[in-house]
């Protein structure tokens, strides 16, 4: 990543190569092993929004993700993107307009870091800018010290950036992230945050499933809420923040500092 004197990371160019203007999930419904894990869920994002998917263990948000790429088959329900339905999308449509980040770590070939990254430009094919992509996406994800190695030797956290990277690379109009925080240190947490918020500046549609509520209040734009399967609520962050949906459905309430010893929100130095 490139940092400016403030140490905050930019985004450097333009990352994606089609644009979206709008994704519409509508009353989608997912059944896994004879359960249903998701509801009649509906929802939209449009250019330039992050949507936080937050929600307790077992709610569905990786369901969710999954749905909205067809790496599961819904019930019932469509996904829209521009008002067209994702399945009538090619497989190579779908894959260079979607990126996805899954919540595991797997990867099963010793592959070199940049190799590994360059997988991310498989649905453009011979694409000529590959080389570039690749660099830009190792910066982003601030992983380019990692080159030449393999990616077996890296920590779990060094993993997640390099994964992370590889999803970057496809430079896909919409990204869906699943957990991409939870293995990362707290300054490589808000980098991640801070590059997922610059890429929605420049037109992208970001839906990032996130445990932490303070990042999800600091970054989102829109909060996907969901419990058992069904959306609690889905709205923008202050009106989330002002209503009891939090405590509702994670048993937690916001409390004002009165004094009282805490944890700051950190930022970067």
């Amino acid at each position: 990543m490139s940092s400016s004197a403030t140490g905050k990371y930019t985004v450097s160019g333009k990352i994606m190569k089609n644009s979206v203007k709008n994704i519409k999930i509508q009353n989608l419904s997912v059944r896994l092993g004879g359960e249903r894990v998701l509801d009649g869920v509906s929802l939209d994002a449009n250019s330039g929004e992050v949507v936080a998917i937050l929600g307790p263990n077992g709610a569905g948000k990786s369901s969710l993700l999954r749905a909205i790429i067809g790496l599961v088959k819904p019930e019932s329900g469509t996904v829209l993107v521009d008002g067209e339905n994702i399945n009538s999308f090619s497989d190579a449509e779908r894959a260079k307009t979607c990126s996805y980040l899954p919540q595991s770590q797997q990867v099963h070939w010793p592959l070199a870091v940049e190799h590994l990254v360059g997988l991310g430009r498989l649905p453009h094919g011979g694409d000529i800018g590959s080389a570039d992509a690749v660099e830009r996406a190792l910066e982003l994800a601030d992983a380019t010290e990692f080159k030449g190695r393999s990616v077996f030797n890296l920590s779990g956290g060094e993993r997640s950036r390099v994964l992370l990277a590889r999803a970057l690379a496809v430079e896909a109009p919409i990204l869906l992230a699943d957990e991409p925080v939870a293995a990362l240190d707290p300054k490589h947490q808000l980098q991640v945050m801070e590059v997922f918020k610059q890429l929605a500046g420049k037109g992208n549609i970001i839906f990032v499933v996130l445990h932490d509520l303070h990042l999800a209040s600091r970054y989102a734009d829109k909060i996907c809420l969901l419990d058992d399967g069904k959306l609690v609520a889905f709205d923008n962050v202050e009106n989330i923040l002002a209503s009891d949906k939090l405590e509702q459905t994670f048993g937690v309430r916001l409390k004002p500092n009165e004094g009282e010893v805490a944890l700051v929100p950190w930022t970067q130095v």
